[in-house]
């Protein structure tokens, strides 16, 4: 790798940097204009009240595609939905590999079945300890503890200069499940003569202090667990297979068996076991084992910790599961977190199991959910084991990223970029922030249909939401007389008993416009239209004190 001084390493974040999900990075290497580009994660993030009918949001590849065929690979750190959710809906396209463990490969064939998705990526295997190269990178996947089996950190290598990009990551030295985040590799990779840029995870930035061991959480279930008096019900993360374990655990101490309800969990410990990550766990059973067992001798695991309306747990809430049901005097333990937007979906099942008698635990109560991300002591013991040059602070909103930035300055490292999406930032030789650089946007996944925001139609759905909706048709003849109608429908007004219906307000607004239109006006249809739209929105607003859509159809015999 000898160094060329027109050569230069620069980082472009699409999406994940500013907000919480929707991570997705590029690295390019060479002059400008002739840089060789690898990506680095590929993810969602969720629609939430603001985007009626949007399940997910993703980058606009846009500035990918424009690099053609200088774009080489992606490498994906792990499979949570925010790293690499989007793979199958954005990467199949690109037709170029995919560099992963084999726990993503198996997320990603399993999200493929599970959605009848036709579209498919080649996928290339890396495995810790073995570095590859791609195109002028040279890349080693180190393993990071985290809430999901082999989140992996990169150490990328170039002519230029090297980075670290740690994914989701905490240094958790005891996880239930896989090696610990690993501090001999990573102090081999700080003890380096060349200078290193750090591209770091800042969702727990703002936190002083360590993230909770998972050792500990798992004991605090155990203890839980034991000291409920009938049935105990668990909802989770379903991609957390080390909570899933430790719960299994809790339970075969407490004498209980263990239900699964929620085909996410089915699907990722079918692959836990397929990967020979549950050995020595013993088979779960299915949901409709539940009513068979003892009240006192059964654990279920759920989905729907987040407040998700199809899935198990508000069904169970609601009452309405065919196969499971919760009563007074039992348990239920919320061993998560809800991601920001989903506080209110959490809160009306937590009200609705209260309700019912349940005794409801969530981490208010004890520790019984730790964060995959690292705190304030974490973040300063990775800066002292890999001794950055340059840290440019990821993952998380403007809060998150600034808190980190000024945690890195007060830590002694000499260069810290605080950036947004679309900054491009030299690394090396000399770093440097353009902002702005790359022109970013995002693309919404509305039902089948993966589309901008522009044309989802967002917008008018949000204005339908506010101000409902009245529809008026009418037929008139070529002197402007009313033939037939008016047709009129409204969707989302109010209607009292004691009033005037709406439907019979748009009638008279109708009638008296045409009867008032000066008769050279009636015979213009578009003009009719116009006259007539104005005038039943008014005649509503005034009624009800918002303003409604309408649409009006005039058409001319």
């Amino acid at each position: 790798m000898a160094p060329d001084r027109s050569d230069e390493l620069v980082f472009v974040p699409l999406g994940g940097v500013g907000e919480i999900g929707m991570n997705m990075a590029a690295y390019g290497f060479g002059p400008a204009g002739k840089r060789k580009w690898i990506v680095v994660d590929c993810g969602v993030g969720f629609g939430g009240p603001d985007l009626p009918g949007i399940e997910l949001i993703m980058a606009d590849p846009s500035f990918l595609e424009d690099q053609g065929d200088n774009v080489l690979a992606l490498v994906v750190t792990h499979s949570h939905e925010d790293h690499y959710g989007a793979i199958l809906d954005l990467w199949a396209d690109f037709e170029l590999p995919v560099y992963c463990t084999a726990f993503t490969e198996a997320m990603i064939r399993a999200k493929r079945a599970a959605n009848e998705i036709v579209a498919e990526v080649e996928i290339r295997l890396m495995r810790y300890g073995a570095p590859f190269e791609i195109g002028p990178f040279r890349i080693e996947a180190l393993p990071m503890a985290h809430s999901i089996p082999e989140s992996s950190a990169l150490h990328i290598e170039t002519a230029a200069g090297r980075v670290l990009h740690t994914g989701d990551w905490r240094l958790d030295m005891s996880p239930v499940l896989g090696p610990p985040s690993d501090g001999k590799r990573l102090r081999e990779i700080g003890a380096m003569p060349a200078k290193l840029a750090l591209i770091c995870d800042s969702t727990n930035a703002m936190k002083p202090g360590e993230s909770v061991s998972e050792a500990v959480i798992e004991a605090n279930l155990l203890e839980v667990i034991k000291a409920a008096p009938h049935r105990v019900a668990v909802t989770t993360f379903a991609s957390n297979l080390g909570r899933v374990v430790a719960v299994a655990r809790a339970a075969r101490a407490a004498g209980r068996e263990v239900v699964l309800a929620g085909r996410a969990l089915h699907r990722v410990v079918a692959i836990g076991r397929e990967l020979g990550l549950l050995d020595g766990v013993p088979p779960f059973h299915d949901q409709d084992v539940f009513s068979q067992l003892p009240r006192n001798k059964v654990l279920v695991l759920l989905t729907g910790s987040q407040g998700e309306a199809r899935a198990a747990l508000a069904r169970v809430a609601s009452g309405d599961h065919p196969s499971i049901g919760l009563d007074a005097g039992d348990t239920m333990l919320f061993s998560s977190w809800a991601i920001p937007g989903n506080e209110r979906a959490v809160i009306d099942i937590q009200n609705a199991l209260i309700d019912k008698g349940v005794a409801v635990i969530t981490n208010a109560d004890r520790p019984i959910h730790a964060s995959g991300h690292p705190r304030r002591d974490e973040l300063k013991q990775l800066y002292d084991w890999v001794r950055p040059a340059i840290l440019v602070p990821v993952h998380g909103e403007a809060a998150h990223l600034h808190a980190h930035a000024a945690f890195g300055r007060e830590n002694g490292i000499d260069t810290v970029m605080e950036i947004r999406n679309g900054d491009m930032v030299r690394l090396f030789p000399e770093p440097m922030r353009f902002p702005g650089e790359v022109r970013t946007d995002q693309l919404y996944l509305d039902g089948q249909i993966l589309c901008t925001p522009e044309e989802s139609g967002v917008r008018d759905r949000r204005r339908l939401g506010f101000g409902g909706m009245a529809v008026v048709s009418l037929v008139i003849n070529r002197r402007g007389e009313l033939v037939s109608g008016p047709d009129i429908e409204v969707e989302g007004l109010p209607e009292l008993e004691d009033e005037d219906a709406p439907d019979a307000i748009a009638d008279k607004a109708v009638r008296t416009t045409l009867k008032t239109l000066p008769a050279k006006r009636r015979s213009d249809p578009d003009l009719v239209s116009e006259a007539i739209r104005r005038a039943v929105r008014g005649e509503l607003a005034a009624y009800w004190g918002k303003k409604p859509n309408v649409r009006v159809f005039v058409h001319q015999v």
